[in-house]
């Protein structure tokens, strides 16, 4: 079995801006003078220890440019809030939109880091009222903590799970919203085999909460994919010595090409049918 063992900025090319965006998503960059789709969402988006993410074949398949705006560890609020790149989706003809989770968003209860939405900052008031046996400093990201926390109580937790999923149901709307609606939402849901106990990814979204969303878009692709070490995907990544733990949770070049494929097949009869 040969992996690609190489440095861990072996990718560090493929990454760029746009416009005032802080935000590091896919590179490299491309010219938005002519027709193209935008592709926005997280790691699996961006293609992470992937030579040719997904974005990359669909655009080899349908005859458009396609801009990847994926960007690591990004959630709905990194899109949302960021103007410059909201511009460049909104500016191709079609968007392709990740169904991301809903623990990676600032809600009542806690802040997340505004571009490494998986990133933990501080709880606000109500959190620590509500579980007042935890110290939030032992936490960075936000699934650690919330695994935490329906650990220590089931119930408590539910209302911090309902709080995400409202919180989740209004950002992906308004960011439907500020793409005129030209949008295509692209679930991937997978079990990433470890001991995390939020679920399936994306975590703590449900099939009602995509439906909500199903009137306000040109469709659904919904799409059961494995991680890399699942699917014995890992030889032909790219990554460094220490990355390989890592790099097996990641989707794999066989899967982005599958991946690629189911996209590129909905939006062909999408655009025939335009």
């Amino acid at each position: 079995m040969s992996y690609e063992l190489k440095s861990a900025d072996a990718l560090v090319s493929e990454i760029c801006s746009y416009g005032e965006s802080r935000l590091h998503v896919r590179g490299p960059a491309r010219d938005l003078r002519d027709p193209y789709l935008s592709f926005l969402g997280g790691t699996e988006v961006f293609g992470r220890f992937v030579e040719r993410p997904f974005p990359q074949g669909v655009e080899g398949q349908v005859g458009l440019a396609c801009v990847n705006l994926g960007s690591i560890n990004a959630g709905v609020d990194a899109f949302v809030y960021d103007d410059s790149l909201m511009e460049v989706a909104a500016g191709g003809q079609l968007t392709i939109l990740q169904v991301m989770g809903a623990q990676n968003l600032t809600n009542s209860f806690y802040k997340v880091h505004p571009r490494r939405n998986d990133r933990f900052l501080r709880p606000y008031d109500a959190l620590v009222h509500l579980f007042p046996e935890i110290d939030f400093t032992d936490y960075h990201f936000n699934k650690h903590m919330l695994t935490s926390l329906k650990a220590v109580s089931s119930e408590r937790f539910e209302r911090v799970c309902a709080e995400l999923q409202e919180t989740w149901l209004m950002r992906m709307g308004r960011l439907i919203d500020g793409l005129q609606g030209r949008v295509v939402l692209l679930w991937l849901r997978y079990d990433m085999g470890t001991a995390e106990t939020l679920g399936p990814s994306p975590s703590l979204v449900e099939r009602s909460m995509v439906d909500v969303l199903r009137p306000s878009v040109d469709g659904v692709i919904e799409l059961e994919v494995a991680t890399a070490a699942q699917a014995q995907d890992v030889p032909g990544m790219i990554f460094g010595p220490m990355d390989l733990p890592a790099a097996r949770l990641m989707l794999g070049p066989k899967e982005h090409d599958r991946i690629s494929d189911a996209v590129a097949s909905h939006l062909l009869s999408l655009l025939a049918a335009a």
